[in-house]
């Protein structure tokens, strides 16, 4: 053997992997070999391995039948057939698991290494293709068919361009990877046989195992030089895109470095001149921690967070938003408390005092601080006040935060739709924040105030999240002692919060969010109540923010009560404070011109500064016609009269006209009352023949304004059987309810309301279902004087009171 392969392969240089690279073998050629097609050869298989004629390569065997074969074939100097396994992971490959394109190759030296495994450098000699299996023990024998290479000229100038090329690339690449010694480019350089030259590159470079066994494949030296040359032009661009990524990776550590270096100077300078660093004083932070009466936990997060603001340079952006965080934590009041006031007459007083009316919020507040009171530690409610705007849901938190001794916070969740104002921002994003929760509990220096939740009705649902979703956590008993937010990334106790939250119309709540609240209605004031909170409320707020004093302007109760019935319709306030503000500028401008005027308003200055009544009071109109009947109405603003009017016309073909803008469900209530009048024609003494004879049409005043329900429907069995009997209706009389087919009287709702509508309208008695009785005796005493109720179960019963027998005169 040459001395290029003894220096290759001594013992001292096979220790040392890096030289271990495949060399060619010089050697006889190939077309010298002493072997004849269809010979039979042993086949070895390799797992992740080719070898190509003309290469000698080490190779580590360790199964047993391969050791066996190798020994055999050194001991009776025997050429053997190298083939790569088809999956390397067989153990025991048959004939057909093997790639059928192999290399015929001789056992050079057999080393037994110091690990105790076996390595066998192969010298590659001819390309062939596996033929018949003769035996599988000890080890596979199969026939050699011996395949010749197309050796290409060399004198061709293509030829010798697509050696240079493949030379210049190999040496490219070899340079560029900084992992294959720079002796294979010098070695390459030297080689003269373009085939040798094609196999050494194939072996040496990294390529896929299967791309080797294709070349390997192809006969034609020529094609097979332009496909490696394809390889290799893959392989230089993936090597050059690597060394622009290492570049660019380099630069910026030593930029980083450079930074870090400059900093650190700039840190002794500042301390030598004496001057104050922009690193905050963490020592005060930790001052600051010790006093927090947070957990185990929360001290952990905020011990890990503080070191990592140390580390981070005050120059660096990261910088900003770690002060933030570590300056948040420590703001929070973690289980820092309010203490309650028990004291449930001095609660009750500041609560009347602020509000009228809402008795059924006053008292569940007291019985909380009952039994606060008598337990010592109770859960907050999470209560969801509803009703019309203005009545005075949002400030009624106050009064209960004054008469808990809590501290007030409140958050505005109309309009809502980022599931990230409840939970916070992530901090990997720019400007992250917590969740408005978190914030006020931070405004707020307590973690048990009392917190308003405004409007939670209009939260709506888009891409970002639904809010309403991150709101069942906060609002869940169970759930809101462990609040989990995104900026603060550790739990946060809510569960000695008050949650208020306000809404106008609870359906459009979803109803998961809505079981976790217990409802309490705030109905629309009475018109009593809206006189005592003009009184109260109203006149000396408006008297301060104008300038005027009780000397100046005086509004008495008679006046109030004209101002309400004039020039408001509303169940709140607050048109009525935008009335009295509106006299009061009106006064305010005399005042300061000198001019003069009546310092106690009356009707007539309502009409001067206000101009003409804009709303009219509903009266009852009497009983002289037949056919009329009063009923009761619910609106957003309060109760209503409602007149039912019907009349007949003579026609040949009857039908019912329905007018009044009325919805679907107040017409089927008509439809039902003419129904129940036709079947029950006898009882009534109407003659049958009346049906088929005259039209009837059933109107209800006011067409501009939209009206439904079924509360109207006794009011119109009533009209239309006065309508077809000529009796008049019982004087003073209103009634409300809703009617079946048979002729059942089913309870409604709005009552309180509608008393006192009727009420003021002069009526003195008044129909209900009898299921109504316990919504009158919900009503106070003082709002009911004056009127008669009279409590039935079927429309007959309401016919036989209202109708008299006395007869209309027309």
């Amino acid at each position: 053997m040459s001395n290029l392969f003894d220096h290759v392969f001594s013992d001292e240089a096979i220790m040392d992997e890096s030289d271990m690279f495949p060399v060619i073998s010089l050697d006889e050629p190939s077309s010298e070999l002493n072997l004849q097609s269809g010979e039979i050869l042993s086949i070895l298989p390799l797992r992740n391995m080719v070898i190509y004629p003309g290469v000698l390569l080490p190779v580590s065997v360790a199964r047993s039948k391969s050791l066996k074969l190798v020994r055999a074939a050194q001991e009776n100097d025997e050429l053997i057939g190298v083939c790569m396994q088809l999956d390397k992971k067989v153990e025991d490959p048959t004939i057909d698991e093997l790639y059928q394109t192999g290399t015929v190759a001789r056992i050079v030296r057999i080393l037994e290494m110091p690990d105790g495994s076996t390595t066998v450098i192969l010298e590659g000699k001819k390309r062939f293709r596996l033929g018949e299996l003769i035996t599988e023990k000890p080890f596979m024998q199969a026939r050699a068919n011996l395949l010749d290479d197309k050796i290409p000229d060399t004198k061709d100038h293509l030829c010798l361009a697509l050696i240079s090329s493949i030379k210049d690339l190999t040496s490219k690449i070899i340079t560029n990877s900084g992992i294959i010694p720079p002796e294979i480019s010098f070695a390459i350089r030297n080689i003269e046989s373009p085939a040798f030259l094609i196999n050494y590159i194939c072996v040496n470079l990294g390529f896929n195992v299967k791309e080797k066994q294709r070349l390997l494949e192809i006969s034609d030296v020529t094609e097979r030089g332009y496909q490696l040359l394809e390889l290799l032009s893959k392989e230089a661009q993936m090597v050059e895109i690597k060394m622009a990524i290492q570049n660019k990776a380099k630069e910026g550590i030593d930029q980083q470095q450079r930074e870090y270096f400059l900093h650190q100077q700039m840190k002794t300078i500042q301390s030598e001149l004496g001057e104050n660093s922009l690193e905050p004083d963490v020592d005060n932070f930790r001052e600051r921690a010790k006093k927090k009466k947070w957990n185990e936990n929360v001290a952990k997060t905020f011990d890990r967070e503080l070191k990592k603001m140390e580390r981070i340079s005050p120059h660096s952006p990261d910088y900003s938003t770690q002060l933030n965080y570590i300056e948040t934590m420590l703001n929070l009041p973690w289980n820092e408390y309010t203490k309650d006031s028990f004291n449930l007459k001095k609660a009750k007083r500041i609560l009347d005092k602020d509000h009228s009316g809402m008795e059924t919020v006053k008292e569940r507040i007291l019985e909380y601080l009952a039994v606060s009171k008598l337990k010592g530690d109770m859960k907050s409610p999470i209560i969801c006040l509803y009703g019309p705007p203005g009545v005075g849901k949002t400030s009624l938190g106050k009064s209960v935060a004054e008469a808990l001794n809590r501290k007030y916070v409140r958050v505005s969740l109309g309009g809502l739709h980022d599931e990230a104002e409840i939970r916070g921002h992530r901090r990997t994003y720019i400007g992250a924040m917590p969740g408005r929760i978190i914030q006020n509990i931070q405004k707020a220096e307590s973690s048990n105030p009392v917190f308003v939740l405004d409007e939670i009705d209009k939260v709506s649902a888009d891409y970002k999240g639904d809010p309403s979703s991150a709101l069942l956590e906060v609002l869940d008993p169970e759930q809101n002692l462990a609040f989990h937010d995104n900026y603060l990334d550790v739990d946060f106790d809510l569960s000695k919060v008050m949650f208020i939250a306000t809404a106008n119309n609870p359906g459009t709540i979803p109803l998961p969010l809505l079981d976790r609240m217990e409802l309490i209605e705030v109905s629309g004031y009475t018109q009593e109540e809206k006189i005592e909170i003009a009184s109260k409320h109203l006149l000396p707020k408006e008297l301060k923010n104008h300038g005027l004093t009780d000397e100046q302007f005086m509004l008495e109760k008679p006046v109030i009560q004209l101002l309400i019935q004039n020039y408001t319709r509303e169940s709140g306030v607050r048109e009525l404070s935008r009335q009295i503000a509106g006299v009061m500028r009106k006064v305010a401008k005399n005042v300061a011109g000198n001019i003069p005027y009546n310092i106690n308003i009356n009707e007539a200055d309502l009409k001067t500064y206000l101009g003409a009544p804009r709303y009219n009071n509903e009266k009852y109109e009497g009983n002289k016609y037949a056919g009329v009947v009063t009923g009761l109405a619910w609106t957003r603003v309060g109760g209503e009269i409602l007149v039912v009017e019907s009349s007949l016309s003579r026609s040949k073909s009857p039908k019912l006209t329905l007018t009044g803008n009325l919805g679907d469900v107040m017409k089927e209530s008509a439809m039902l009352a003419l129904e129940y009048i036709k079947a029950h024609a006898d009882q009534l003494n109407i003659d049958s023949a009346l049906f088929d004879e005259w039209n009837v049409h059933v109107h209800v005043p006011e067409g501009a304004i939209p009206k439904d329900g079924p509360s109207a429907g006794v009011t119109m069995a009533t009209a239309l059987a006065s309508a077809f009997t000529k009796r008049k209706v019982r004087k003073n009389l209103a009634m409300t309810g809703e009617i079946t087919l048979r002729g059942r009287v089913l309870p409604v709702g709005g009552i309180k309301e509608k008393i006192l509508a009727a009420k003021r309208a002069g009526i003195t008695d008044i129909i209900l279902c009898a299921a109504n009785r316990k919504d009158i005796e919900e009503i106070k005493a003082v709002y009911l004087k004056g009127l008669k109720f009279h409590y039935v179960n079927d429309l007959m019963e309401v016919i036989d009171f209202a109708l008299l027998r006395e007869k209309a005169k027309n």
